[in-house]
């Protein structure tokens, strides 16, 4: 399935993201998905973490974390952190809306804000928190060849857990799962089957 910018605009206008409970064991949290449109070209900015950071050791990620209490809203929360992280100022990226929320097994309730960028600006990575950060073709991610998906369970749920293997890089869990609600979100104004 080829993507286009007009195809996230027309999925992010028409989405009403599906807002979970927040429970007492709750850590509020947002996560930016970074997408970069340059030419035709559209592609997604992932980042891998440390293994200095308290949680997620290691693994690849989206910029975002916990809400600051000076966070006035959870967009404010992932542009703070994405410009923590990466550098990226909030003025050059162009926020077009959530996708469902998420809650992961280490406590914390997620929501994903989609972020459009002209092109990849100069990254000033934080070395504490960020190892590396890189681009995957955001049509990479439609492909079904590309998935593989393994069943667990966790706390008495049974649970699908998708992997991604671009190039070297696994990704997986809950950054993985984000991915596949952000293409379903986009296959659903393509009448596609995802």
């Amino acid at each position: 399935m080829i993507i286009y910018e007009s195809d996230i605009r027309a999925a992010l206008h028409k989405n009403t993201a599906v807002k979970k409970e927040q429970k007492p064991e709750h850590t509020r949290a947002a996560v930016l998905i970074p997408v970069i449109v340059k030419d035709n070209a559209i592609e997604m900015l992932l980042t891998r973490r440390t293994d200095q950071v308290e949680h997620h050791k290691n693994q690849i990620s989206f910029p975002g974390g916990a809400v600051d209490p000076e966070d006035k809203t959870i967009v404010e929360t992932a542009l703070r952190e994405t410009e923590e992280e990466l550098g990226i100022a909030p003025e050059k990226i162009e926020v077009i809306g959530s996708i469902d929320e998420v809650t992961t097994p280490s406590g914390f309730l997620i929501t994903p804000v989609v972020g459009l960028l002209k092109q990849l600006p100069s990254l000033r990575l934080h070395r504490i928190e960020v190892e590396d950060a890189f681009t995957v073709p955001l049509d990479f991610f439609t492909g079904q060849n590309n998935v593989r998906v393994e069943h667990s369970e966790y706390e008495g749920k049974k649970h699908d857990v998708y992997f991604y293997r671009y190039e070297d890089k696994e990704i997986w869990g809950v950054t993985a799962y984000i991915i596949r609600l952000f293409i379903r979100c986009i296959a659903g104004t393509k009448k596609n089957k995802f």
